[in-house]
């Protein structure tokens, strides 16, 4: 996304300086997090970020919230999607649940992306409210979730849509449901029968969960309000136009928010992480 928006920006010339992209690994996005904080006041740096704004602190205890940061726009929310194998007889959400609970408590296999982070709290989600208990399986990355997947090493993921659309397009992968209150609005085929939006809600299929995560933009604390303003202004008008196809092609959830609905939606986004995370034991030193 951050380079996607480079590409953007130097394109239309919107910016007399380059925009320099820097991977800040380590710590499931703590080093980025902390190396922003520290920059209070410089309005040269701004930081895209996911759900891992909640999940990383609450999960090690590092000193970070996303208070300390100048929230900026939210820029679009992934999409997560129940997929199985495409070999298995699981047609619908409905029908996997019955498999695992057959199958007997951790004897099936979810995969998904890192440990106390999203791609778990989901898998957690839905073994409370299907009353099943699965073995979760983390990788590095979605797409060595979505190779695991086509080479049966797990039995699911609630992997995100983009990491996952070429399997399902070559036929290997089927989603079952996604992890959204509404169905997805694209109707492109992506396979010979199927698009985006055939796929149900989870809750449509029966299972009552959903879980959307964050992209968006913060800059450091205490910069200036204006500035941050102007960024959520240039954002709306002249970026945001540039990145819709890739926003179709990854199938996310278009919700964007500035300004004090977006700091509303942060601090309820903080709230039910919370509680999430708390039902889950994962919470650091509790």
């Amino acid at each position: 996304m951050a380079r996607l928006i480079q590409t953007i920006i130097s394109k239309h010339n919107l910016m007399k300086q380059s925009m320099v992209v820097v991977n800040k690994s380590g710590g499931a996005g703590a080093e980025g997090f902390l190396y922003v904080k520290d920059a209070k006041g410089d309005p040269h740096k701004i930081v895209i970020t996911l759900s891992n704004l909640f999940t990383t602190p609450l999960a090690t205890g590092v000193p970070f919230n996303w208070r300390d940061m100048t929230p900026v726009a939210m820029l679009a929310l992934d999409q997560f999607v129940l997929w199985v194998n495409a070999e298995t007889p699981y047609q619908s959400a409905g029908d996997y649940i019955a498999a695992v609970k057959k199958a007997g408590p951790s004897k099936m296999k979810m995969g998904g992306t890192g440990s106390k982070q999203e791609d778990q709290i989901i898998t957690v989600a839905l073994e409370k409210q299907a009353g099943i208990k699965l073995i979760y399986v983390p990788f590095k990355g979605g797409g060595d979730v979505a190779v695991q997947l086509v080479g049966k090493h797990i039995d699911s993921s609630v992997n995100n849509p983009i990491e996952a659309v070429a399997q399902w397009r070559a036929g290997a992968l089927r989603p079952l449901c996604v992890f959204d209150v509404q169905k997805m609005p694209y109707s492109a085929r992506i396979t010979e029968k199927q698009s985006w939006s055939d796929i149900p809600t989870c809750k449509q299929a029966g299972v009552d969960v959903n879980y959307l995560m964050l992209r968006g933009i913060f800059m450091p604390p205490a910069s200036a309000r204006t500035r941050s303003s102007s960024m959520s202004i240039s954002w709306r008008r002249c970026v945001r136009p540039g990145v819709e196809d890739f926003m179709e092609k990854g199938a996310f959830n278009q919700t964007a928010l500035t300004g004090d609905a977006y700091r509303d939606w942060l601090g309820k986004e903080e709230a039910r992480h919370i509680s999430l995370m708390k039902e889950a034991g994962f919470i650091a030193g509790r």
